[in-house]
């Protein structure tokens, strides 16, 4: 399977705009944003949009369905307003949420946004799911892929993974920085936290940092490019904590549930189990990727992290 980025030039973009909206657009913009797709903005009829083109057409039908979900339930994602093919590739168009990321906003500008960060994030982790069953990633627009959260993990980081991005991942233990013995380790330790985070099942981001959050400066306007799995909101909190300086967002988020009256029940563990979830996948990613850096940095905070 590809998963290389569609090249295209303004114009090409230009019509394939035209063409979709049947009139004019305009202020056409590249983003440098997004590992997989390629991103333009622009505006039409004086609205701000974004097209996104990718490779798989899959992705976007599920971001159809996390628009879906989301918006109607009063969060700031962008709502999807058009699906099509291009050629060798797909397209995803929606709304554009104004604002800056997270990641570029001043120290004090994050520092004044946390309480709505925590808010929104809470909200969306805890949306309504509906008649829906199963853990991991969603395959039918509705239910996860998986019965229970210890066997999507297991598939998740097992070998096989054919047809995926993860395909023939064990070669990278041979061609980068992936350590066999480091990442079994971390795994073995995954395991032994999976029982505190597999009897909760949410609405989680899986891809909620500090890169897909937008701000105005004084509240979150958007949430951007999830990549929706059923399982323990605990991960999210996991993925943006360390995004404010200075600020111990894992607290700000036990504090918030408790005010809520819904005190979230094994914190720690919850909250290890997460971090074990998302750094392993964060690992064989920089590894993949070829930054080393990144890697050997997140490599020694996971394994300063307790064993269980």
């Amino acid at each position: 399977m590809s998963h290389t980025k569609p090249s295209l030039s303004i114009q090409e973009v230009n019509t394939v705009l035209q063409r979709h909206f049947g009139s004019e657009v305009s202020h056409i913009m590249a983003n440098e944003g997004g590992n997989f797709s390629s991103v333009f903005f622009f505006e039409w009829a004086n609205e701000p949009y974004v097209i996104r083109f990718n490779s798989s057409k899959e992705s976007f039908l599920q971001e159809e369905t996390i628009s879906n979900l989301l918006s109607s339930q009063e969060l700031p994602y962008p709502k999807v307003c058009g699906i099509g093919e291009e050629r060798h590739f797909s397209y995803c168009i929606s709304e554009r949420k104004l604002g800056t990321v997270l990641a570029d906003l001043q120290a004090e500008q994050k520092m004044a946004v946390v309480p709505d960060l925590v808010h929104v994030i809470s909200k969306m982790n805890q949306v309504q799911l509906g008649q829906t069953t199963g853990y991991g990633p969603v395959i039918d627009g509705k239910n996860g892929q998986y019965a229970d959260w210890e066997s999507f993990v297991a598939a998740f980081f097992a070998e096989n993974q054919e047809g995926t991005f993860w395909e023939n991942w064990h070669e990278l233990y041979r061609t980068t920085c992936l350590e066999r013995d480091v990442f079994e380790e971390i795994y073995s330790r995954l395991l032994a936290f999976c029982s505190y985070n597999a009897a909760h099942r949410h609405f989680v981001h899986n891809d909620c940092h500090e890169w897909n959050i937008i701000s105005d400066d004084s509240s979150i306007t958007g949430i951007i490019d999830a990549g929706f799995i059923y399982g323990d909101f605990m991960i999210d909190i996991a993925t943006i904590e360390e995004a404010v300086p200075g600020i111990d967002l894992g607290e700000a988020f036990r504090v918030h549930y408790e005010h809520l009256g819904k005190p979230i029940e094994n914190f720690k563990e919850r909250l290890i189990g997460a971090r074990y979830f998302k750094g392993l996948d964060g690992l064989r990613f920089f590894a993949k990727m070829g930054w080393d850096h990144a890697y050997i940095e997140l490599r020694d905070k996971l394994l300063s992290l307790p064993k269980g």
